[in-house]
């Protein structure tokens, strides 16, 4: 055997007992006349000692040629250590070293396999198979395991089956961009990659599974960013015969037995909130509630007051920030060079200092006196010592703006603690999107979204009115998950189709095989879907969930390991019935 141990195993329990490792050479100290290896594997590290009084020499030697990363066998006595190391499991003993074998040599790294490496992302992604030997790439793994674990003890306990749906569909006109698969047997005609299971589940649905879960991966052609990868991983889930109540509990239910048992921590009931109330209060519609500083509406207070500015405005909106009347002029310069950036997009800032004293010192004197300017401090919760920050514009996109600003602050003023927990239910959403540049509207989540009851009939009059039976899980302003009570009905979903623009050909052709099912006895049904990495990342304190995945694409959507996607030959090209590539 090529191990009777793990290098995280041994204490002084087991002094005096012959033992076998195998791991890779983290680290070497050779003395001269003694030689000390740290061993590594998954499980930890173990000290190896090799001397010239009890090792044979041509052990001795052997060490002396080893490198950082060879993979090596050694077997040996626990021993004792003179001097202890309390900040491993196994510092208190050592391995007297009597036999030693080199299982495989080893390049020397391009960074350095440890905590703090020296290696940039880039090289690091290149050697990804190196950088998972680290501790916090492999502890955010066995972090994401633990996760998936509890996912599926949870679920399955609560009745749920896990089905595998297929990687294999077909395209359809909704959502992202569909990465594509051509079919050799079926010239010309193209798979695509499931952006999800949707359609599928609720095929369960209908088959009578009324309550299916799956960990599944997914596949958008989009634009990357921290938060998003092309492949990426679901918690996919549906039921039958619920309501939206039912679907909340369960999946409320879920999240609290995962805080419980991944941080340690107890959540009471989650508090909801409409959409409508969180852009309004937040400015977007995954506010984060670990803090403060919700808007306040200035409209009233701020207008016709012969500032013009405020007076073409939509929207005048402002924010308090905590302790924030002590920045100094440059530094509310800074800020308002922030909300200039093209990111953001404000055209400037006005700003009201809310003194210790009570008096206000602004940035619009000439136009606002101080009771004016108290009105302001009370329509935004503001205290003595705060800041006010207003921002002013259109409505949508001045609350974004806002909304940008105040999280960044959020982060400056340290009050986005990874530590702490803060999730809520949004609920509410519109059913339907208008997209300005066609004039069209869209399905804000999919469009196999049921209206709220008794709201179908708006479709016909006012669209845009239209709630949907949907809602969003949001955790530290992330949303972790969303899903909806889905339309059951062919005679809905045909209405449903009409409004966002199939004719009766193109939904048949896109969608008739649910449409049929429908036909024979689909039950109610709703679901959810949480996004896995970006759960696993939050639960870790982290919002990057690259370091939770084993083998990231990088920011283009290349894998610079296997360097993917690649160009193939010729032969492969014709045999699919595609024209021939242009290679660089």
């Amino acid at each position: 055997m090529y191990r009777s141990h793990t290098c995280g195993d041994l204490t002084t329990a087991q002094i005096s007992e012959e033992v076998t490792l195998s791991g890779w050479v983290q680290g070497i100290r050779d003395k001269g006349f003694m030689i000390y290896i740290d061993l590594r594997d998954r499980y930890g590290i173990t000290q190896l000692y090799f001397d010239a009084e009890n090792t044979p020499k041509n052990i001795l030697e052997k060490a002396q040629s080893l490198g950082r990363e060879f993979v090596i066998q050694v077997k040996g006595t626990v021993v004792e250590r003179a001097s202890k190391n309390p900040n491993i499991p196994t510092g208190a003993i050592e391995i007297l070293v009597t036999a030693l074998t080199v299982l495989n040599k080893a390049l020397v790294p391009p960074f350095t396999i440890e905590d703090k490496t020296d290696g940039g992302e880039d090289i690091r992604m290149k050697y990804r198979y190196l950088d998972i030997r680290r501790n916090p790439v492999k502890n955010n793994l066995m972090f994401r395991h633990k996760v998936t674990m509890e996912v599926r003890k949870f679920l399955s306990d609560q009745g749920f089956i896990e089905v595998e749906t297929p990687y294999l569909i077909k395209s359809t006109p909704e959502g992202a961009r569909d990465f594509v698969v051509p079919s050799r047997m079926n010239e010309g005609q193209f798979y695509a990659l499931p952006q999800s299971p949707q359609t599928f589940k609720q095929l369960l649905m209908v088959g009578g599974m009324d309550k299916y879960f799956q960990i599944v991966k997914c596949f958008r052609d989009e634009d990357l960013r921290a938060d998003r990868q092309p492949e990426f991983t679901q918690i996919d889930c549906e039921m039958a015969f619920v309501e939206q109540e039912d679907i909340l509990t369960v999946f409320e239910n879920l999240t609290k037995h995962l805080l419980k048992e991944i941080k340690g921590i107890s959540v009471d009931a989650f508090p909801r909130m409409t959409y409508d109330d969180a852009m309004r209060t937040y400015g977007n519609d995954k506010p984060d509630i670990r803090f403060g500083m919700a808007f306040g509406e200035l409209n009233s207070l701020a207008q016709h007051k012969d500032f013009g500015i405020f007076n073409e405005a939509e929207l005048v909106v402002g924010i308090a920030v905590p302790n924030g009347a002590a920045y100094t002029r440059k530094e509310i310069d800074a800020l308002v060079d922030w909300v200039r950036r093209p990111q953001v997009g404000a055209k400037g800032m006005v700003y009201a200092r809310y003194n210790e004293d009570g008096t206000f010192k602004s940035s619009v004197d000439k136009f606002y006196n101080q009771d004016d300017l108290a009105n302001w401090a009370k329509a935004t919760n503001a205290k003595p010592g705060d800041l006010i920050c207003v921002l002013s514009g259109e409505t949508n996109k001045t609350r974004t703006q806002l909304s940008a600003l105040r999280m960044e602050l959020a982060t400056r003023l340290g009050l986005r603690d990874p530590e702490v927990f803060a999730p809520l239910w949004v609920v509410d959403f519109p059913l339907l999107e208008l997209d300005e540049e066609t004039g069209h509207y869209h399905a804000m989540h999919h469009p196999f979204t049921s209206p709220k009851p008794g709201q179908l009939e708006l479709l016909d009059t006012d669209p845009g009115a239209v709630k949907a039976n949907a809602y969003d899980l949001v955790l530290n302003g992330n949303e972790i998950g969303g899903g909806s009570i889905r339309i059951h009905d062919k005679e809905m979903q045909a209405t449903m189709f009409k409004h966002l623009g199939f004719s009766p050909e193109e939904a048949k052709a896109q969608f008739g095989f649910l449409m049929d099912a429908f036909q024979y006895g689909a039950p109610p049904h709703g679901g959810l879907a949480f996004g896995l990495d970006r759960l696993v990342a939050i639960l870790g304190g982290q919002e990057t969930i690259r370091d939770f995945i084993a083998f990231p694409k990088n920011n283009s959507g290349r894998d610079v390991m296997i360097d993917a996607p690649a160009f193939i030959d010729d032969a492969q090209l014709k045999e699919l019935h595609l024209k021939l590539a242009l290679k660089a």
